[in-house]
């Protein structure tokens, strides 16, 4: 799959969203993880999500992956509802993998499944599962609302989900060209690293803003927040994170990570002076973050620093450079 651009969103879809509803109180727009809405005094943070893949852990990230959406506003994800679409060579054995699958991501999240649909759909030679995550909380997160001088910290490290897709859809080119089946295997399982939703309830209170970078990978997740923010990243190339795999697997392919599938890293701005419990919080979970830049007053954009020089700017739209080369691979 493969996103629409923002301009486009903004011409057809945006403007095609039936009756104002004052309780709506984020609605669709670009960058913003899920939507918001007023109950009573309370919010309600909703999002649904399709992913298409292999019956093989297909179920745990369709779980995971819209989980991350309403975990980034600061509400624990609660309740789910799942439509499975089914390619007609996937039988009871397959249907019992998925499900498996949901119910431990389920679990571990401390999750309900309340409803859904499942159908053998002609034409599919994968399995589309669909899910909308619920949660609901006093309070709520935006991407919009970070403010000059912020912080910007990310949690984990830079295109995990790339990295594991990688590993397992080019398998035998990563082999064919001296990537050894330890790596392969060891990038395989970061896709059980892809949720953010313990760091992100953990620092719900001390961000002005948080986001989960998915597809464009960590640098149009930034520009997502820049452009919501209304605000300027200054960001430092050399301390963004990334793991030997990642660089081993990407250089072999001559992708780029900054521009790969990233879920699994929590972006978050953080006021300065909410830093350190910020960073103390992350430590006490165990989890590794890394402070790579700060928010400045300017046109919404990146720049790009290494070294204390400015590499370049980055403005628009990032195509994905994982989905480019899955679609020449796969794609129709």
């Amino acid at each position: 799959m493969v996103k629409l651009s923002n301009e486009f969103l903004r011409r057809v879809i945006f403007t095609n969203l039936g009756v104002k509803d004052d309780d709506v109180i984020i609605g669709p727009r670009v960058g913003e993880d899920a939507a918001i809405v007023r109950v009573g005094d309370k919010y309600l943070a909703v999002h649904t999500d399709p992913i298409t893949g292999a019956v093989e852990g297909i179920g745990w990230l369709a779980i995971n992956i819209v989980a991350n959406d309403i975990a980034v506003r600061g509400i624990k994800p609660r309740w789910f509802l799942l439509t499975l679409l089914l390619p007609r060579d996937v039988g009871e054995d397959g249907i019992r993998t998925i499900m498996t699958d949901v119910n431990k991501a389920l679990t571990e999240l401390g999750g309900s499944l309340i409803g859904g649909h499942t159908e053998y759909t002609p034409g599919l030679d994968r399995v589309i599962a669909s899910t909308t995550a619920i949660g609901i909380g006093n309070h709520y997160v935006t991407t919009s609302g970070a403010r000059p001088g912020d912080l910007v910290l990310v949690t984990k490290y830079v295109a995990l989900e790339g990295t594991a897709v990688l590993a397992s859809d080019f398998e035998d080119e990563l082999m064919s060209r001296g990537v050894s089946r330890e790596v392969i295997d060891r990038s395989r399982g970061l896709l059980r690293e892809i949720s953010v939703v313990r760091e992100a309830l953990e620092l719900a209170d001390v961000v002005t803003s948080m986001h989960d970078p998915t597809e464009g990978g960590l640098l149009q997740g930034l520009l997502e927040v820049a452009e919501a923010s209304n605000v300027r990243l200054r960001i430092n190339v050399d301390k963004i994170p990334i793991l030997p795999e990642t660089s081993q697997i990407f250089n072999v392919l001559g992708i780029d990570p900054l521009k790969s599938l990233s879920s699994g890293m929590l972006i978050a701005t953080v006021p300065r002076e909410k830093a350190q419990v910020a960073i103390s919080r992350l430590d006490r979970l165990g989890i590794n973050y890394s402070v790579i830049g700060e928010t400045i007053n300017g046109e919404p954009g990146i720049d790009l620093l290494s070294n204390g020089r400015v590499l370049g700017e980055v403005h628009g739209f990032i195509e994905d450079d994982v989905m480019r080369l899955w679609h020449l691979k796969y794609g129709k």
